[in-house]
């Protein structure tokens, strides 16, 4: 056993954040050649949610890390670390989390982002955990947050029918109340990494006054996708289960990543586990990447889903490859 995995990690709050505005299947079928049916079907979602002008990721992970901050019954200036994962961070440099940072008035704390897209929570927990292992005053703010919708070719009816905008965000430390962490695991195939992409990094040479290629937006093979992630998901969650004498029948809730009913439907069929313990939300938002679990965390909370005393499974895969599952006892 791992000495981060003998300190207790306790997640102290959870916060959540969509933007106003939404765009419904039907607000699609109006500039893309696609309908609601075609998109409810193949997905199950019905709407997702846009940043306004003006309006970045950054502002969304400061309002979720608000909530989360609030739910804990802590101040920003508790916090010493910031840890934020995102796939469309506002800017290459300087980092989100340095924004958000400056945005909720913190300074000082040791402040990054990661990129581990749809799978961003859940590494961000297993990097909370390790922060809190070797400083176990550390208070750490993670925070998950995405604007998809600005790397999006909307006459792409394959990819821009799927995502939303949104943030996420929870405090970690050693002690005090909350879920407790039990386990995390994650892993990741870059040989797979093909399969999902967002350009625009110094892959792609940009001189002033050159067009923007297909390749700046979400480019992704939801075939080879779908396959690969439901492998993943279903392995790595038996796999955390199995590592501490579990099974999926001592698991009251599975929350896994919001990317498309047919993925989390196979998902459920090989853990075995009922439809009505794993909780759905993607029909209300799309996929909001790594905003994508920590947002449903906190919708499970206001539903009255999750209550006090469940175990949770946490399930996601993302870009890179990336896949990851957690045990949190609430």
């Amino acid at each position: 056993m791992t000495a981060s995995r003998d300190i207790a990690c306790r997640v102290r709050g959870f916060g959540a954040y969509t933007p106003v505005d939404v765009l419904t299947n039907f607000d699609l079928e109006k500039f893309v050649e696609t309908t609601d049916e075609w998109i409810t079907t193949r997905t199950g979602i019905r709407q997702r949610h846009r940043l306004a002008e003006g309006q970045n990721a950054s502002d969304a992970a400061t309002e979720a890390a608000r909530m989360a901050l609030a739910d804990a019954g802590m101040e920003p200036g508790e916090i010493t670390h910031v840890i934020n994962a995102t796939c469309t961070p506002d800017y290459l440099c300087p980092n989100t989390a340095c924004l958000v940072e400056a945005k909720l008035g913190i300074m000082g704390a040791m402040a990054f982002d990661f990129n581990a897209a749809c799978s961003g929570y859940v590494y961000g927990l297993s990097m909370a955990r390790a922060i809190v292992a070797a400083q176990p005053e550390a208070r750490v703010l993670l925070t998950a947050t995405e604007a998809l919708t600005r790397r999006l070719n909307w006459a792409d009816r394959t990819t821009c029918v799927l995502f939303g905008d949104g943030a996420g965000a929870s405090v970690i430390t050693a002690e005090g109340e909350g879920a407790l962490l039990e386990d995390v695991l994650c892993a990741s195939d870059g040989n797979l990494g093909g399969l999902l992409t967002i350009g625009g990094g110094t892959h792609t040479p940009y001189a002033k006054g050159d067009p923007v290629g297909e390749d700046f937006f979400v480019q992704m093979n939801g075939r080879d996708v779908f396959k690969h992630a439901v492998r993943n998901m279903a392995a790595i969650s038996q796999d955390v289960l199995a590592r501490n004498g579990l099974t999926i029948d001592d698991v009251a809730l599975v929350i896994p990543h919001q990317a498309n009913l047919r993925i989390i439907e196979a998902v459920g069929d090989r853990l075995g586990v009922p439809a009505g313990r794993v909780f759905v939300n993607l029909h209300e938002f799309g996929n909001t990447s790594a905003a994508s679990v920590p947002l449903a965390i906190a919708d499970a909370r206001a539903k009255g889903v999750l209550r006090p005393g469940m175990r949770v499974l946490l399930a996601t895969f993302g870009g890179g490859f990336t896949w990851g599952a957690a045990l949190l006892h609430f």
